[in-house]
């Protein structure tokens, strides 16, 4: 039996006692949670669902807490339920109950722990979408490895997930990225507000043998000659973005182009920005002042209202974020997820403003969340890249799963310092070593009881009575909560601590319990229950660590 399925119990147990008082009280399973004891002697699971809704009531705790624990000790599997303090229920489910566990887990395999809570919702969840203009660096490091893994817990909840990158390919950045890129490809001094780095130089190398006449373009045409080698500066540069990604084990359904939103369509319809304005303006939020067009983004908690198009015509860049987020819109995207930098903090009011002018619900449909800074001691600048530490550097120096695992642990929102030398350690002290290390020893186990002799053909729960071995159960109940509560709070920190936890578990179990018989002594079916039990931690172990992008390898 699981958490979940107890909550559910309880609550049905609740709704028929309040249905019999004659009250008029709706109980769900998220009102009757219950959770494990400080004290394993207190039982399996324990619940305050009596002393939350005694109050309600208008009973005494304990006397709720007596009709609720009466009918809880006839659920199937459940071997006892108790009474403690001025309320609690504790709960110890049988052996045989809570060993079925590890069968449900060997036959469900990578579906074990994936839930429908979110099931219904599509989500567009967007992150990192670095300006094309440069290598992915450290500070994008956090955001990718946990957009990714929050993508990846949403989608294990039953939601529809489309992850995005939206490249800023449009603006002031791009030209200035297309004069450093001719400079160096013409073997010209570096323009005053040139892209520093090795890898400019890198770019006007590949854009000089792949465009063979643009000496002769630049002399004539200066400006043409500047438009060719940014394109192609930036397609090879967008390349090596998308690679380095890949490398990081980070996948984008979708990278949004700026571009396409001012661009007018084929038979001269207005440009995604044009529409904007006009949508908001049948909205009623868009006025013109000072010969500015302006958005009435204050009416939804902006601290200002914004500019659209500047006296001038040009179109500012909140412009392009509301022609985006109606983009986003338009393509049936209930909740726009943002995940955004440090230094985005004014983002959260514009991007909840235009929401509400776009006429969404801004307490649903939109989410902005903020990360902090990353810090990771004994990192390096690059050298190709001069004034920063490129992601391609750090997984060379670190691998892929240490800094993706190292990243994901920690909260967004909590400034982040990291020990690289301790990051790529092989030491228990290191959080990904050591929950790596217990998957390897699951496989080992494997191994050595294939090699015994020892199989599945018997099954025996009940035989599952050791403290390490209720232990392991009961962290093995958990991960389907556990996702569902990493998707419904955007989280997926929650997962890498929980699979800490349950390596944590194992270890001792393992310590504790064999799987091999000892000396003579003869294959049993303790052995053979063990080695669903060994089987059942290795598959949760895995299917946690996919959730963050991270590998499960058999041997380290």
């Amino acid at each position: 039996m699981t958490p979940q399925e107890l909550a559910t119990a309880l609550a049905r147990i609740l709704t028929e006692i309040v249905a019999a008082r004659g009250l008029d009280l709706v109980v769900t399973e998220q009102d009757t949670p219950v959770e494990r004891p400080k004290n394993r002697e207190h039982g399996d699971w324990a619940s305050n669902a009596a002393m939350k809704f005694a109050k309600r009531m208008g009973v005494n705790p304990r006397e709720l807490a007596q009709e609720i624990t009466a009918k809880a000790a006839e659920i199937e599997g459940v071997a006892k339920a108790e009474i403690a303090g001025p309320g609690f229920i504790n709960i110890t489910l049988d052996a045989a109950s809570a060993g079925e566990t590890a069968r449900r887990v060997v036959e469900q395999g990578a579906n074990y722990g994936r839930t429908e809570t979110l099931k219904g919702q599509n989500i567009n969840l967007e992150y990192v979408s670095a300006n094309p203009t440069g290598p992915l660096h450290m500070g994008h490091t956090r955001w990718a490895a946990l957009g990714d893994s929050t993508a990846r817990v949403l989608r294990a909840a039953g939601a529809t997930v489309t992850s995005e990158y939206y490249i800023n390919d449009a603006g002031s950045q791009m030209d200035k990225f297309g004069r450093s890129v001719l400079a160096a490809a013409l073997g010209e001094e570096a323009p005053e507000d040139a892209y520093p780095g090795e890898y400019i130089q890198a770019l006007g190398a590949q854009i000089k043998a792949q465009l063979p006449g643009l000496a002769e373009l630049a002399e004539s045409d200066r400006a043409a000659a500047i438009i060719e080698a940014q394109e192609l500066g930036y397609q090879l540069q967008l390349a090596e973005i998308k690679s380095s990604l890949e490398r990081f084990n980070v996948h984008f359904d979708v990278f949004f182009s700026e571009r396409t939103l001012h661009a007018k369509g084929e038979n001269g319809e207005p440009s995604p920005i044009e529409s904007a304005v006009e949508r908001l303006r049948e909205q009623g939020h868009v006025y013109e002042d000072g010969g500015a067009t302006w958005v009435r983004t204050s009416a939804f908690g902006d601290d200002k209202d914004r500019v659209f198009t500047r006296g001038n015509g040009i179109y500012t860049y909140f412009a392009a974020d509301a022609a985006y987020y109606l983009s986003k819109k338009d393509r049936g995207f209930g909740e726009k997820i943002y995940l955004l930098g440090a230094d985005h903090h004014g983002y959260i009011g514009r991007l909840s403003a235009i929401a509400g002018a776009a006429g969404d619900n801004i307490d649903t449909d939109i989410t902005v969340l903020i990360g902090q800074l990353v810090n990771l001691n004994g990192a390096k600048l690059s050298k190709r890249a001069g004034n920063i530490i490129e992601l391609d550097d750090l997984l060379e120096w670190l691998g892929s799963d240490a800094l993706r695992y190292s990243l994901a642990r920690f909260p967004a929102d909590s400034p982040l310092a990291l020990d690289g030398e301790k990051v790529r350690s092989r030491t228990n002290d290191n959080p990904v070593f050591y929950v790596q290390y217990a998957h390897a020893r699951t496989c080992a186990v494997d191994r050595n009881a294939e090699a015994a002799g020892i199989d599945r053909s018997a099954f025996v729960p009940e035989l599952l009575t050791h403290a390490s071995e209720t232990e392991l159960l009961g962290k093995l109940q958990e991960y389907p909560g556990i996702i569902a509560g990493a998707a419904e709070l955007r989280e997926p920190h929650r997962v890498a601590r929980f699979l800490e936890e349950l390596a944590a578990a194992y270890h001792r179990w393992y310590d504790a319990c064999r799987v091999l018989p000892l000396g003579d002594e003869p294959i049993g079916d303790l052995h053979r229950t063990r080695l669903w039990l060994n089987d059942a931690a290795g598959q949760v172990l895995r299917n946690g660590l996919d959730l963050i992008g991270v590998s499960a390898p058999e041997r380290l």
